[in-house]
């Protein structure tokens, strides 16, 4: 029923997660005497103004159909807490404006009648949308469940129905009826099957595991799954091609399943598979070679397929979904971002989660990683602009950007290492824990070359703030190692709020011009940075108590002996585009 003119989209709702003080919950807390109260108050002082939310409660989310981009995210209705939790919707024309619609998918149908959890969707080669989802059964069974439009002419798809097929894959077959979620976006095979993933466990062991359908009804599980490793839980699994360098097309390009029919394209990709890991709240990826005759994912052999693989964000990034933008031929990601205060302070501030700035996703040139960067249609909100060029800074100084707002802004500046051979000596057991690095060596810690950067929603007597830096070491005599960090251990004066140290190494030749530049969004309580021009990304939560609003305060720093010097600093206040307002 397929052709090679089959488009696949994707919808998709973020799973959840809730961290307070010390500890990180699990990922379905429920709070039966919070979850259902309404919040009386919404506190905007931390809420954020360019980064997707909707105007109250809790949240946690894309598919383009008819020129419109629609977003479908978990929420609840009723509480700044999990639960109650529906299928929400909006839309955008450019993934900044949002606009709020009805819910889209809500506990209507025994097959989901304790819950519409996540999915993604398919758009059938009749240009027919279908959104697959778990749902929850009266045994709390998690079952896998289509939706389809009610309207197709209708581009805000504000109505769906659902089969009374339902569910169409059920927990059987040795499956973990607990565990067994998360549905993928489909995609057609050459010998006319679809296919797609949930995720799922064994004992230790992460499942992807694989389906195939000739008429997206009746699915069938294949004798093994697509890939597994020993990490726990697999949540929110995505598998998705991306171009390769040297290929007829540019890498940097997204790459629509449909063209995987043409062989000689298919011969210039090569398969992301992404899981979000349920024990650690982290999520990694791994990129590798996909046979289509033997439903075989196959990692190259530079990816650690374990828990310490490269992450897509080191920071507080969880339950990611890409999906293919054919409107302008690119690989967009979305992930979403938990609170890190108390469930009392969420029902305080009368919200909670947030999404991430979606980010264009590619291949780097030489394979050994995915670059991401914001989209492009974020600079329509650069409003004040100011600039710092060429200001050296020595060891134990710093300096304000001054003449903005920083509360909210988009700042993106490039450092110059004088002297790299000041760098300290690398100890080859750090690589395995970046964050154990960054909170032994932090922004306060004198180095030899860094650390270095910003201070962030600072206080102007810099007792609150969020540090972003850089710190180099010598590897040996000819390399180095480039560590990221983001800090927010003096981020506020409240002392219940969970305030991990986020940390990544960047795949940087440092020695070659002695240049790193590094990008961040500051958005009230977020802070969400992108090194070496997106190699190395971290999100951060943070909650200032006094660097809120015009007492909101931006820092370049340097405490290392080698002087650095800001070659280039652009800043600009960000307008608060359309986000969801209520009626």
């Amino acid at each position: 029923m397929a052709t090679a003119r089959a488009r696949a989209a994707l919808v998709f709702v973020a799973l959840l997660q809730m961290a307070a003080v010390v500890v990180v919950r699990a990922s379905h807390v429920v709070y039966p005497e919070l979850q259902s109260l309404e919040a009386k108050h919404v506190d905007g002082k931390l809420r954020t103004g360019y980064h997707f939310q909707p105007p109250k409660h809790w949240i946690n989310g894309p598919m383009y159909y008819k020129g419109l981009y629609h977003l479908f995210y978990q929420y609840n209705p009723k509480g700044a807490v999990w639960g109650n939790i529906e299928w929400a919707h909006s839309v955008s024309t450019d993934l900044i404006d949002w606009t709020a619609l009805e819910p889209g998918i809500y506990p209507s149908k025994t097959f989901d009648e304790k819950g519409c959890w996540s999915g993604s969707a398919t758009v059938l080669p009749s240009g027919v949308p279908v959104i697959m989802y778990t749902g929850i059964d009266p045994d709390e069974r998690q079952v896998q469940n289509v939706a389809y439009p009610v309207n197709l002419s209708d581009p805000y798809l504000r109505e769906w129905y659902k089969p009374d097929y339902n569910p169409i894959i059920n927990p059987d077959g040795g499956i973990n009826a607990s565990a067994f979620r998360d549905p993928t976006t489909a995609w057609y095979g050459p010998d006319g099957h679809w296919r797609l993933l949930v995720g799922s466990k064994v004992n230790m062991k992460g499942l992807a595991v694989l389906y195939r359908s000739r008429d997206f009804k009746k699915w069938v599980k294949a004798h093994h799954p697509l890939h597994s490793a020993h990490t726990g839980m697999w949540e929110c699994p995505d598998f998705f091609p991306v171009a390769v360098a040297g290929g007829s097309r540019h890498y940097r390009r997204g790459v629509d399943t449909a063209e995987l029919h043409d062989a000689a394209v298919a011969e210039e990709v090569k398969y992301v598979l992404k899981v979000s890991l349920d024990l650690t709240r982290y999520e990694y990826y791994t990129v590798g070679w996909y046979d289509h005759a033997t439903d075989r994912y196959v990692p190259d052999a530079a990816f650690p397929d374990n828990d310490y693989g490269l992450r897509y964000d080191y920071g507080d990034f969880y339950a990611s979904k890409s999906f293919y933008d054919p409107a302008k031929r690119r690989r967009i990601v979305w992930g979403w971002a938990n609170e890190s205060d108390t469930v009392p302070d969420d029902r305080r501030k009368g919200w909670a989660g947030i999404q991430a700035i979606p980010r264009k996703l590619w291949l780097s040139a030489d394979g050994k990683q995915l670059v991401q960067w914001p989209v492009e249609e974020l600079k329509a909100l650069r409003a004040k602009h100011v600039n710092v060029t060429d200001k050296v800074i020595k060891k134990g100084n710093y300096f304000e950007v001054t003449g903005f707002k920083s509360v909210q802004s988009d700042v993106d500046m490039a450092f110059a290492i004088k002297d790299l051979s000041k760098a300290e000596e690398f100890d080859p057991a750090w690589r395995t824990d970046a964050e154990a690095l960054c909170k032994k060596l932090g922004s306060d810690v004198d180095g030899g070359v860094g650390p270095f950067g910003l201070w962030a929603l600072a206080s102007g007597d810099l007792k609150e703030r969020t540090a972003v830096f850089f710190r180099v070491f010598k590897a040996n005599d000819s390399s180095h190692v480039v560590l990221m960090c983001n800090d927010p251990t003096r981020s506020s004066y409240e002392s219940k709020i969970y305030r991990p140290t986020f940390a990544g190494f960047v795949d940087v030749d440092i020695a070659k011009n002695k240049q790193i530049a590094l990008r961040t969004l500051i958005d009230h309580s977020v802070v969400e940075s992108f090194g070496a021009r997106g190699k190395t990304c971290i999100l951060t939560r943070v909650y200032p108590r006094k660097a809120v609003g015009d007492d909101a305060h931006l820092f370049v720093f340097n405490n290392g002996e080698s002087d650095v010097k800001v070659t280039n600093l652009d800043a600009w206040e960000m307008k608060t585009p359309k986000m969801n307002a209520e009626e």
